[in-house]
């Protein structure tokens, strides 16, 4: 079972587990004393002749045992405040450790696995379900051990003082197993259901509040709230069920109790009228079967939480046991003094066993060469540059830097190599520095501008009113494309990386801004290795190599000249996609032009 798996987080704190079960024990034992010392104090300070059924007893055993009744409590109030303080501080240290380990773990598993989850019930998985375990290891184990010690402790001393007593208590005992059973049994399903629904709520939730702008361009409001309202129905049903559960199950716990109170009184009286139990056992007998009531109604609600924390310690081992696709070698080497010389040997790659995206791909790409691929949608551009730093790993034939497979390499110093500019841009929540400076955060201010001026957007961001300290939006949200593209270009130079992969890097600025960008990238670009996915014509005419390909192969390769006179694929893209470029290049006026640098400042 999960709930016992779950054990394990409490090893690094056992000195403080030990401290806390201490309290627990003494917690009990005093307890216990309680109805001890009040029986004492009936017996021998205000006991009654059986004959003349005069008082017997003295006034300084009622002081004694007043004072030690003080003197419990406050003890009592002592180890409760351990015993609490201990549970909830361990609890709360668990949950810190499960998240960190969620997210340390999400960060290391591959894109296939990303590829196959929902953001929204991720994150649902990474709170509710580590709230769900935090209830469990403060409430269900660390107090909950207080519950049973006290319900075993005091079943005994039952027995010990009035075996036929106890019998009528214990005759009540097998019910109540027997009920909290059908509630856990009952309450598990449930709660896995309600926490899988937190996870589509929180999916629904997240789209919407991601795709904002999408909704709101396509008036699509309603249908918005109606998917939003069928995923908060069925969490309601749901949680509705297990509330109705629990409702039925305490009335009838307090109603069984009653009964055992109401069958306790009555042979217990018959004791004490046989003489065969005083009046002060019996009263501590009642007492201690008020104190065996809260450990038996309590018992159901412990239930319940191991039963929740099976169904969250299901989705978070779920996270937590799962297998990154992209493994390193125990024996792997680091990647040092590249010259940068790729080579794809026969690549093969599929998602999945039965849609082989990539067949037979042979690249080779010498240091300091220029190789553009192109293709149609789909033809497997994009996944080519993902195999590179191994996002993903081929599934057949093997790619290599420096002659070295790079499966084994240790995945960061391969990644440190490879400078990326992907197509689909991610910012961050931080300031235009930081958002620089991600991948370099030891960079200096002069190293951050020197890149940020490469990329053509120094000027833009010493206009902000705070300059390099300026917050970017969510996202980016508050930039143009341009503008985040040429982010993210500065962001990738900063690292001077041996091999460029550009994921059509400038397919969102103008393209004069994309002139002035080609210059600088084609000086960057020198000694180093550089993979484009080009949609531009000015990015495909300074490859060394055109790379086409359809349908996951490489069906055309050659320079821009040579391709076009074979009249194959490549023509029918230029026809297509380059023609235009072309013609409008050539309307275009001359770099440097006032126009051009008009466009540059507010592009």
């Amino acid at each position: 079972m999960y709930s016992i798996r779950l054990l394990g987080f409490l090893l690094p704190y056992k000195a403080r587990v030990a401290f806390l079960a201490f309290c627990v024990v003494a917690s009990s034992a005093v307890v216990i004393a309680i109805p001890q010392l009040i029986r004492w104090a009936i017996n021998y300070g205000i006991g009654i002749d059986d004959l003349s059924d005069e008082p017997t007893g003295e006034t300084k055993y009622l002081v004694i045992a007043g004072g030690a009744l003080v003197i419990a409590a406050m003890a009592r109030g002592i180890f409760a405040f351990g015993q609490t303080y201990l549970s909830e501080w361990i609890g709360q240290k668990v949950a810190y450790d499960i998240r960190n380990r969620i997210y340390d773990r999400l960060q290391r598993l591959s894109f296939a696995y990303h590829d196959q989850q929902k953001t929204g019930e991720t994150m649902s998985r990474a709170t509710q379900d580590v709230e769900a375990v935090r209830w469990y290891i403060s409430m269900g184990v660390l107090r909950g051990s207080y519950v049973f010690l006290l319900l075993i402790a005091v079943l005994v001393l039952m027995m010990v003082m009035s075996w036929e007593l106890a019998l009528v208590v214990w005759a009540f005992i097998p019910f109540i197993i027997w009920r909290s059973s059908v509630m856990a049994f009952t309450l598990r399903p449930l709660w896995m259901k309600i926490q899988e629904g937190l996870g589509r709520l929180a999916s629904v939730l997240q789209e919407a509040l991601t795709g904002a702008r999408v909704v709101k361009a396509f008036a699509r409001e309603e249908y918005e709230d109606e998917k939003f309202e069928v995923e908060a129905q069925a969490l309601f049903e749901r949680s509705y069920e297990s509330s109705r559960v629990q409702a039925f199950n305490a009335p009838m716990m307090t109603g069984v109790w009653l009964a055992a109170t109401a069958a306790t009184l009555g042979v217990g009286g018959m004791l004490v009228s046989n003489d065969r139990m005083d009046i002060g056992e019996l009263a501590a007998f009642l007492l201690y079967l008020t104190i065996l009531q809260q450990p038996v109604r309590v018992l159901g609600w412990i239930i319940m939480v191991i039963s929740r924390a099976n169904a969250a310690g299901e989705r978070i081992y779920e996270i937590m046991d799962a297998e990154s696709a992209v493994q390193e070698k125990a024996d792997a080497k680091e990647l040092a003094n590249v010259t940068g010389e790729v080579r794809f040997e026969n690549v093969s790659f599929g998602y999945d066993a039965l849609s082989p995206v990539l067949k037979g791909i042979n690249i080779e790409a010498k240091p300091g060469q220029v190789v553009a691929l192109m293709g149609p949608t789909g033809s497997g551009k994009s996944t080519i540059v993902n195999l590179m730093p191994r996002f993903y790993d081929v599934t057949e034939g093997r790619i290599t830097i420096d002659g070295i497979d790079i499966r084994d390499l240790k995945i960061a110093s391969l990644r440190a190599a490879i400078g990326i500019v992907q197509q689909d841009v991610f910012l961050f929540s931080a300031t235009m520095r930081d958002n620089i400076a991600y991948g370099a955060v030891e960079a200096t201010d002069e190293e951050v501008e020197e890149v940020a001026k490469a990329a053509y957007i120094h000027d833009f961001i010493v206009g902000l009113p705070e300059g390099y300290d300026t917050w970017v939006g969510e996202r980016g949200i508050t930039l143009s494309g341009g503008q985040k593209q040429r982010i993210a270009i500065a962001r990738t130079l900063l690292l001077d990386p041996s091999i460029l992969i550009l994921d059509d890097s400038t397919s969102s600025v103008d393209t004069e801004t994309e002139y002035l960008i080609q210059g600088t990238l084609q000086k960057l670009m020198r000694g180093r290795t550089t993979f484009v996915i080009a949609q531009r014509l000015r990015t495909v005419k300074m490859a060394d190599e055109i790379v086409v390909l359809q349908d996951g192969r490489v069906v055309e390769r050659g320079r821009h000249d040579e391709l076009l006179a074979l009249d194959g694929v490549y023509r029918e893209i230029y026809d297509l996609e380059l023609r235009d470029q072309e013609e409008a290049l050539a309307a275009q006026p001359a770099p440097g032009s006032r126009r051009t640098a008009e466009g540059v400042a507010g592009s």
